[in-house]
């Protein structure tokens, strides 16, 4: 990586083939051309934003939210100009997500948040789910456009409809079950890393019916990045040493995992 400590989070593939990161500590969006091997790096406005998730929206531009500085960025990848739209609230805007319409949803995990920015006006407005220090945490969007998102502090899943603003959560049947992130797959199953248990779940929001299966490296594995690819589940075991990427095929419900070729770096005190 070009800077040194930069500590490089959450990996967007865009559309040109290339891949972005955030550089946490070292207050840049990076870009890397997987052809060449050069990254380019783009230093972001405010001083320590914190960038965390990262979103591309139909023009190119690429979005992120600064954890740290509570703002939501875009970044002009053409000119590298910055723009930023400061939250209502101090707060840790965390996961972003755009729906049908274009607008963009974040979760904000300690402020107990869940954000709406309309592009077009740069109107902001946060939206409070049912459940008191439910940190909001992962998203994701369905099918039918409703957004759905883990409740970290608690043992639930959590759902919010972009036409009428109401909430809905499911609860998770193990008490301890702390979901950390989330994907969804081509028939509207919701799947979540269980980090606390080390468990991969499996939510049908239609029943409410919850399927559970211990991750390979066990109960200390702390599952958390996850995707859905072509309808088979990948995810990270970020507990596990050396740390693994799994596969599981929910036709089969058979896993596959391989061992990550760099050191150990448990994700526990991260944001």
């Amino acid at each position: 990586m070009p800077t040194p400590g930069s500590r490089p989070h959450d990996p967007l593939a865009t559309k040109d083939g290339a891949l972005w990161y955030t550089g946490q500590l070292a207050n840049v969006l990076g870009r890397l051309d997987p052809a060449t091997g050069k990254f380019t790096e783009y230093q972001l406005k405010a001083l320590h934003s914190g960038p965390h998730g990262l979103q591309e929206d139909n023009d190119g531009n690429i979005w992120y939210t600064g954890n740290t500085g509570s703002l939501i960025g875009k970044l002009d990848p053409k000119t590298g100009a910055v723009t930023e739209y400061p939250t209502p609230r101090a707060g840790d805007p965390h996961t972003l997500i755009f729906d049908k319409d274009g607008i963009l949803w974040f979760t904000m995990q300690n402020l107990n948040r869940i954000g709406r920015l309309d592009p077009k006006s740069g109107e902001i407005k946060l939206l409070t789910p049912p459940t008191a220090g439910s940190r909001p945490y992962g998203m994701a969007l369905n099918s039918k456009g409703v957004v759905f998102f883990v409740e970290f502090g608690t043992n639930q899943v959590g759902s919010i409809d972009p036409k009428t603003m109401e909430f809905r959560e499911y609860r998770l049947p193990n008490a301890a079950s702390r979901p950390r992130r989330i994907a969804i797959t081509s028939d509207d199953i919701v799947w979540y890393s269980d980090y606390s248990r080390g468990y991969l779940g499996r939510l049908d929001p239609a029943t409410g019916k919850v399927t559970e299966w211990p991750s390979p490296s066990g109960p200390k594995s702390e599952p958390y990045g996850i995707s859905a690819i072509s309808d088979i589940i990948w995810y990270s075991e970020s507990g596990s040493t050396p740390n693994t990427v799994v596969r599981f095929d929910p036709k089969t419900e058979k896993f596959q995992s391989w061992a990550i070729p760099a050191a150990a770096t448990s994700c526990a005190t991260r944001r």
